[in-house]
């Protein structure tokens, strides 16, 4: 019987594109090449009996080109936290393992990487306010990353943008855009400063988004 699963995450994205991310609004991306990093928390989830509720996850992909032609070096993070059934469920959604091909972001990018590093297993200290557009991500030795509000240039307040998509996304329907500053070390290094951010719900299960979030 295929597995049966779903997850409900509280995700900060940031990639180097400028406030126009090319994934979201179908552009090329900003700088002809695509660098990203991303995390979660899982406010609900669950793999066949096995509960993921509580628990952290990471990844990081770096594309030498348009993510559409491929070649991407990705590595995943899972919390130390999670016991070995844990880990190995985790493992099969975040490389696209499990689930209907292409109905997800994860199954979607990992498609696209022809690298695929070992897991890493690590804290992952984590925080998120959707609402407030604001995140803090760090995983020692490995990730330093926040992200914020863009500010409005004319009056110094935060600046308030969202994206609704309510077809058509194997991602989300609705996320928060702000800004994102990224140092991440290892196998799939980057320096992000200042770009684009993005703060969602990620509610999947085997057969892709679960409903509106």
């Amino acid at each position: 019987m295929p597995d049966q699963w779903m997850i409900k995450s509280q995700t900060f994205g940031n990639c180097n594109c400028a406030a126009n991310c090319g994934c979201q609004f179908n552009l090329p991306s900003t700088h002809g090449y695509c660098q990203f990093v991303e995390a979660g928390h899982l406010e609900e989830g669950y793999f066949n009996d096995v509960s993921l509720a509580g628990l952290n996850w990471a990844f990081m992909i770096i594309w030498p080109g348009e993510i559409a032609e491929g070649g991407g070096r990705e590595l995943i993070i899972i919390d130390e936290r999670a016991n070995d059934v844990q880990r190995e469920a985790l493992r099969k959604i975040i490389l696209g393992e499990t689930g209907e091909p292409g109905s997800n972001h994860f199954s979607v990018f990992n498609s696209l990487c022809s690298k695929v590093l070992e897991p890493v297993y690590a804290s992952i200290n984590y925080e998120i306010n959707i609402e407030n557009r604001t995140a803090s991500l760090e995983v020692p030795g490995m990730i330093k990353a926040t992200g914020a509000p863009i500010i409005n240039e004319f009056d110094g307040q935060p600046f308030s943008i969202a994206l609704s998509r309510p077809t058509g996304s194997f991602e989300f329907t609705y996320a928060e855009i702000g800004t994102g500053t990224a140092s991440v070390t290892g196998p799939v290094a980057m320096e992000l400063d200042d770009s684009y951010a993005q703060f969602c719900i990620h509610h999947y299960n085997q057969d892709g988004l679960v409903d509106a979030a």
